[in-house]
């Protein structure tokens, strides 16, 4: 694509090669779409995002093969894993989860992330474009048109902005949002400290707002603050290091000499979130979709299960085996949470606010984080353990809910059901061998998107219908009625079919 007239075709193009961008590529090629992604870098940034994965997320991506799995020993069920966590600058949360998922919060820099979801993808037959940029979107009945800087034209089938708080995908694709205009401002630099012994450590509430330092003796530390003054008056003018010093130093309420700044960046807490996730053919995920004040680590998160969510469907959708609304249900599942996270972003931030007045709140709150009730439900709501999808009606109760990665004993071997999961398949469980004969007769029209096991483990339920991504689409509470629905809602209607086995 070197010339003006040039033109290619892919099943789906990707703008935006962030980590969600890029895994998205990565999960659409496991299934064998043809994708293509365009990111205007030329290569990963190392700059300071997030680097928090909360639990359901990595619980998600371990089930996809992207984080080691965890250990499945019997002698874990009955445990949980807890660590520290922190609700609007407030020490007391503490994020739990069950102890056969591994350590419900990981580590991972937001660059490594996008390292290895690109290599992933690369691997598996997806081609990135980058140093390229989308400069228009035309959408028709049958594929969408993307124009990139060098004047070529790239048609897909379908389009997925991840391109971010400022997307160009939303804006020309028509999406509408409702947002919240920001009240509140803050900076964020990675400099070299002259004192770094003098720096005020971690969260850091003042009168004049909150300082958030990591000071290091050795190398560029990382310095934020928070200005409850109001916005600023034009958020995309760049910060500079004079004006970074300037307002950590306000708020701490003492000079704080810096210098040699490597990177720069102020934000705001400007929410949005669009009223649908798709249209027509065009998709978004991420930022592009929902942006809210970056505390507590959510956003990433948040993108990255839309990520996962959105794959299997999209795939199964250009394979012709989607039920009719697989695809809109990419929407019902995954805005409401984003609408809760822009909620407690808003509490917390509320609770942030500086001054006296404020205080007997947060020693009220900080009093509430010590009981234990309180505390687990903050810390599922972080990190989004408490999600369950929307379910009929006459569904069973387990319908919607997150599988745990219970030991399974399938075929005389002792698995788990992150093991189960990697292929990315819908797997039926089938935990009650009289009911198995009538189970494998109604999955039998789809041969080729459900895999049936027999297995052995202490799952309260007969069988079980499970997503690539751990949600249960199905639950046998004492019979099988409501499985064949249940299927046809995700790959339509059975027809014959010759296709070859997905990977």
């Amino acid at each position: 694509m070197t010339s003006s007239s040039s033109s290619s075709s892919v099943q789906v193009a990707v703008v935006g090669g962030g980590p969600v961008g890029m895994l998205l590529a990565a999960e659409l090629a496991h299934f064998g779409v043809r994708v293509t992604v365009i990111e205007q870098n030329t290569e990963t940034l190392d700059v300071p995002k997030a680097g928090t994965l909360h639990a359901r997320t990595a619980q998600v991506l371990r089930r996809r093969g992207y984080l080691t799995a965890p250990r499945t020993a019997p002698e874990l069920l009955d445990r949980e894993a807890t660590q520290p966590f922190h609700f609007a600058g407030l020490p007391g949360l503490t994020i739990t989860g069950p102890a056969v998922e591994g350590d419900p919060i990981v580590g991972r820099a937001q660059s490594d992330l996008e390292r290895q979801f690109e290599k992933t993808a690369r691997q598996r037959g997806a081609v990135v474009l980058r140093g390229r940029k989308v400069t228009a979107l035309g959408s028709g009945e049958e594929e969408v048109t993307l124009t990139l800087d060098d004047g070529s034209d790239l048609r897909a089938a379908w389009v997925i902005g991840a391109d971010g708080a400022r997307s160009l995908v939303r804006e020309q694709a028509g999406f509408t949002s409702e947002e919240h205009l920001p009240r509140a401002q803050a900076v964020l630099g990675v400099v070299e400290l002259e004192d770094p012994y003098s720096a005020p450590p971690g969260w850091n509430l003042t009168e004049r707002g909150w300082t958030v330092i990591n000071p290091s003796p050795w190398g560029p530390s990382r310095v934020a603050a928070f200005d409850f003054d109001g916005p600023h008056p034009d958020r995309r003018t760049a910060l500079t290091l004079a004006e970074l010093q300037a307002t950590v130093s306000r708020i701490a309420g003492r000079d704080i000499p810096m210098f040699h700044a490597t990177f720069l960046d102020r934000f705001s807490d400007y929410a949005r979130l669009v009223h649908s996730y798709r249209r027509g053919r065009v998709l978004l995920a991420g930022d592009s979709a929902h942006v809210h004040f970056p505390v507590g680590g959510q956003g990433l998160n948040l993108g990255l299960q839309d990520a996962v969510n959105l794959s299997w469907k999209l795939a199964l959708h250009l394979r012709g085996r989607a039920g009719e609304g697989l695809l809109d249900s990419y929407t019902a599942e995954r805005r409401p949470p984003a609408a809760r996270t822009i909620a407690n972003t808003q509490a917390q931030l509320a609770l942030m606010q500086p001054g006296r007045g404020h205080d007997p709140l947060r020693d009220l709150f900080i009093g509430l984080l010590q009981n234990p009730a309180v505390s687990r439900q903050l810390g599922d709501m972080i990190s989004d353990q408490d999600v369950t999808l929307p379910r009929g009606p006459h569904q069973s109760r387990w319908t919607g809910t997150f599988l745990p990665n219970l030991p399974l004993t399938v075929g005389g071997r002792t698995t788990g059901v992150v093991e189960l999961l990697r292929p990315g398949r819908l797997r039926l469980l089938v935990l009650e061998p009289g009911a198995a004969n009538d189970l494998r007769k109604a999955v039998a029209p789809w041969p080729v998107d459900v895999t049936v096991a027999d297995c052995a483990s202490q799952l309260a339920v007969g069988a079980c219908l499970v997503r690539p991504d751990g949600y249960l689409a199905w639950a046998d509470d004492g019979g099988p009625a409501g499985l064949e629905a249940a299927l046809e809602a995700l790959l339509g209607r059975p027809a014959a079919t010759t296709e070859k086995e997905p990977v």
